[in-house]
């Protein structure tokens, strides 16, 4: 047994238990059990060595607590421990009738000693343990705060081991990615497909893999998966899967540093293995600008596997019809100024966007070194009959006039200079059976921000019998 006069050194006694599970690998948090100012008992957090999901620090030490005294009541007890108790940990305290319990860091997400909710603080219960935080606040919360940066970089290695980053090609740091509002998904790599050839792409796939539609949604230039923030959670409420990949050299996905790395066969061919390899069946394809170019000329490659469309704002680039004279303005543009600000073009398109979301469509793009896609994708849109894609798109054309049978959601932004109205009335009748489209007087470009009322229609649309 161990005496000691004072909260912060029975908390420094916690501490050291929290370090010792640290080094087994589980959270650090760590507590001890007094009793008339001696140490009766300890314990560290344990779920994952016992294969105990109630191995908390605090259970454990109750346990060897009840185990000196002989008694399951701990009558006339404190309990010290380094992080705010969990429901679990406060439910089993006040079953054991402590005196006190003192904890150090508190714990916005789960706590239920104030933080989240208070179980101590009720009226009803037949037995009141006093409760106090905050001691060696700073300290508790350092022990959490090096685990965790530490499992972070132990990932971020094991990452780059299992996706080395090739010489001719750029990865974004992951700082640049620390603050993306409405994108909490967690990021998934792929590099070994054949025509990848190393290079690390990107993708987001969240809701069941058995899910009985796969929304493939496609973004354009120079915009990321980060587009689809505001539809994607639509879509997984109604029980669906997402797959939303970056295209190579945009989001989270390498980024060759010469301009001649990329062609639009390049980019399609990596989609069409993407789709193989996750074996995916019943997509509906969500697309917009470039994600239409390239998205659109998928479906007659392997029509078996696609069950929908919802497109916006986007064309087939044919090369036997003219370019648009917003799109070759857009091209002009980012010839004489292909450093322009990313961030202002998105609150430019969309005035309701946050600063913060703006930044996060430019977080990608640190430098000029990382920008190499977006100065090559203008002149990759097909103009001529032999251009790159031009004649996958004229038969992608025929597919979708004569042999598309499946439902389509057409969603146009009203205001959009570059794949405006004129442009979606020639694709609608391209498509067989695509009704009026959906129109958002106030929207340009970027379509999916308008997110949940266009989700929701798409929903409606594809869910129909």
């Amino acid at each position: 047994m161990v005496a000691i006069a004072s909260d912060s050194g029975f908390m420094e006694l916690a501490l050291g238990q929290a370090r010792a599970a640290a080094v087994a690998g589980e959270v650090p948090v760590g507590a001890v059990v007094v009793k008339d100012g001696q140490v009766i008992a300890t314990g560290r957090n344990a779920p994952i060595g016992s294969h105990d999901p109630t191995a908390h620090a605090e259970i454990v030490a109750m346990r060897a607590a009840a185990l000196v005294l002989g008694n399951y009541r701990l009558d006339g007890c404190e309990l010290f421990v380094t992080l705010e108790p969990c429901a679990m940990c406060s439910g089993a305290m006040l079953h054991a009738r402590l005196n006190r319990v003192v904890f150090g860091a508190p714990d916005p997400k789960t706590g239920a000693a104030g933080s989240v909710l208070n179980l101590f603080d009720n009226a009803n219960l037949n037995h009141q343990t006093k409760v106090e935080g905050g001691v060696q606040s700073e300290a508790c919360s350092a022990v959490l705060q090096e685990f965790f940066r530490n499992k972070r970089n132990e990932h971020d290695h094991q990452r780059r081991a299992l996706h080395p980053l090739r010489d001719d090609a750029l990865r974004t740091p992951d700082a640049q990615f620390a603050v993306l509002p409405d994108y909490p998904w967690e990021p998934r790599y792929v590099s070994d497909l054949p025509t990848l050839d190393g290079l690390r792409m990107h993708y987001l796939d969240e809701g069941p893999a058995d899910a009985d539609r796969v929304y493939l949604c496609l973004h354009g230039n120079p915009a990321w998966s980060y587009l689809y923030r505001k539809m994607i959670p639509v879509f997984l409420q109604a029980g669906h899967r997402v797959i939303a990949p970056d295209m190579v050299g945009f989001g989270k996905s390498d980024k060759p540093k010469k301009e001649s790395a990329h062609s639009f066969s390049f980019h399609r061919q990596i989609l069409l293995e993407l789709i193989e390899r996750l074996g995916l069946q019943r997509i509906v394809l969500v697309v917009q600008d470039w994600g239409g170019l390239q998205g659109l000329t998928l479906p007659f490659a392997m029509p078996e596997r696609f069950a929908g469309l919802v497109v916006m704002n986007t064309m087939l680039a044919t090369g036997d019809t003219a370019l648009t004279p917003g799109f070759l303005a857009w091209r002009e543009m980012c010839t004489k100024k292909p450093e322009f600000d990313i961030a202002r073009l998105f609150a430019r398109s969309n005035p309701g966007l946050s600063e913060a979301e703006c930044l996060a469509y430019g977080a990608p793009f640190p430098d000029r070194g990382h920008r190499a896609a977006i100065r090559a994708f203008p002149n990759l849109v097909p103009d001529q009959l032999e251009s790159d894609g031009a004649a996958v798109s004229r038969q992608a054309r025929g597919y979708w006039q004569t042999q598309w049978r499946g439902p389509t959601l057409m969603a146009v932004g009203m205001t959009d200079p570059v794949f405006g109205p004129p442009v979606m009335e020639i694709l609608r009748r391209t498509i067989h059976g695509c009704p009026a489209p959906m129109i958002f007087a106030e929207e340009g470009h970027f379509v999916p921000e308008v997110g949940a009322p266009l989700a929701q229609a798409a929903l409606r649309l594809t869910d129909a019998p």
